[in-house]
């Protein structure tokens, strides 16, 4: 089934107003929650149309990861290949990732290992960390790199067949060109601020090409390798999740070619059959985009739109009890490119559920989008026995709706979490946190998060995820309006 007719069935059941006819398509109009809204349109629409819509929610994931690891900024000044690196702080001059957190420090690199094998040394240490590998679609695969053990291990690609040096565990990959993702925990599970031994420990994780591992003469072009670059955050002040919600609205023929550029890249994992038999179909469409016909531009123009509203409405619709969007499946879709697509604009990188559950929302209990204008703002109310059950921790954060970014606020505050220090608990054990512009009378400051003047929207994520959150079943509270 296409993903249009898919996306029809789910607009009929959300409710979505639909006044368009076949072949027409509504300019995009600005919602509360920031977002473009257009409404769907009805009948049947050319191939050309739904090939658009189908090939961009299938490779949209590519066209984030393919640009974020060639086109920062400082990639060619320093050289970041086959080297982890991560911004000094994390604050709203953050946005190459969208959702990003203030609860971890990052240390990340996208490899290479089709040259020869990369050597990784991860110290010792007593700061609480995970490791994340993961393809240019977003899938998460167990690479095998025990978290919480140091050593030196080596990474290789499919096609190695050496051996690795005495004392370097060997581990595959199952692809030439992963993605590697340290987080390190600020705080531990107690709450005992580990931010100086975490940034530490991310300073000294090590990468090595085997050549200089072995003190041989390395091949020209041989990344040096060496340990963690910490730089500016200014260095990830790319927005591209705005980025490609500009492409997909304003210049959509530009964003389909600059995807079929990341499709066709040899970084790309090979594709199924199902993925390869639609790439070839958009091929033989658009060719390389410039000898179009107007009625083909016309319908792959307004395909792609369409396909770019499916990921943002899917994404926004999807909201269970409480108005809580909470994914499970997060890099393990399967054949669910939806869902996939739709995690990448809100919550690209996200851990799999079994070390966080991300649960986000953009409005209140009773279904009205948030927004920061009345002063009074907005409670979160867990009950004592609605606190969620976490290994690690948990935090809730605020972000702006459009780009998904932190909320600039001259307090400097970001987060209230389980670590929080100073958070105050009721009698009975119940916490309160407030989301207000300002710090209102009588709220202590630990349990007050920061809301811009307008739309805003809220995730809460628990780290190590335990009992009802373990197993599905937790909803956390509705957010309510303070009186």
């Amino acid at each position: 089934m296409h993903f249009l007719h898919a996306f029809n069935r789910l607009c009929v059941a959300g409710g979505l107003a639909v006044v368009l006819a076949a072949t027409s398509f509504a300019a995009p109009a600005k919602s509360l929650a920031g977002e473009p809204q257009t409404e769907a349109p009805l009948g049947r629409q050319s191939k050309t149309f739904e090939t658009a819509a189908d090939y961009l929610v299938e490779f949209y994931p590519l066209w984030f990861t393919h640009y974020q690891s060639q086109s920062a900024d400082f990639q060619s000044k320093i050289p970041t290949k086959n080297r982890l690196i991560g911004p000094d702080r994390i604050s709203p001059v953050y946005k190459l990732v969208v959702a990003i957190n203030v609860d971890t420090l990052y240390a990340s690199s996208f490899l290479d290992l089709s040259g020869q094998p990369l050597i990784l040394e991860i110290p010792k240490t007593t700061a609480t960390y995970s490791i994340m590998t993961l393809d240019r679609f977003g899938n998460i695969f167990d690479s095998g790199i025990p978290a919480g053990e140091h050593g030196l291990y080596g990474l290789t690609g499919p096609s190695f067949t050496g051996k690795m040096p005495p004392g370097v565990t060997p581990v595959a990959m199952p692809l030439d060109f992963p993605a590697l993702i340290f987080r390190v925990d600020k705080h531990s599970a107690a709450g005992d601020d580990e931010r100086r031994e975490a940034n530490e420990f991310r300073k000294a994780i090590k990468t090595l090409p085997l050549c200089k591992y072995l003190n041989k003469n390395c091949p020209d072009g041989t990344p040096p390798g060496g340990k963690t670059l910490i730089v500016p955050e200014i260095l990830f002040s790319k927005p591209f999740k705005q980025k490609a919600d500009a492409l997909a609205q304003d210049a959509p023929i530009r964003f389909l070619k600059q995807i079929q550029v990341a499709v066709a890249s040899p970084q790309t994992p090979p594709l199924t059959r199902a993925q390869q038999e639609l790439s070839a179909r958009f091929n033989t469409m658009f060719g390389d985009g410039e000898n179009l016909s107007s009625s083909d531009r016309h319908d792959l123009r307004q395909g792609a739109r369409f396909g770019h509203q499916m990921i943002l409405n899917h994404y926004q619709n999807s909201s269970g009890v409480n108005n809580w969007i909470h994914f499970t499946n997060i890099g393990a879709w399967g054949k669910q490119s939806l869902d996939r697509a739709a995690i990448t604009e809100y919550i690209q990188y996200g851990n799999s559920q079994a070390t966080a559950a991300y649960y986000h929302t953009f409005k209140d209990g009773k279904g009205r989008s948030l927004d920061g204008t009345d002063p009074r703002g907005y409670e979160l109310h867990f009950a004592a026995d609605e606190l969620p059950e976490a290994s690690r921790f948990w935090s809730v954060t605020a972000y702006t709706p459009a780009a998904v970014e932190l909320v600039k606020n001259t307090a400097d505050k970001y987060v209230v979490a389980s670590y929080t220090r100073g958070l105050r608990y009721n009698r009975d054990g119940s916490l309160t946190i407030v989301l207000a512009r300002a710090l209102p009378d009588g709220v202590p400051k630990a349990n007050w998060l920061p809301v811009p003047k307008g739309a805003f929207n809220i995730m809460l994520r628990v780290y190590g995820p335990e009992g009802s959150v373990a197993d599905d079943t937790y909803v956390p509270p509705a957010i309510a309006r303070r009186k």
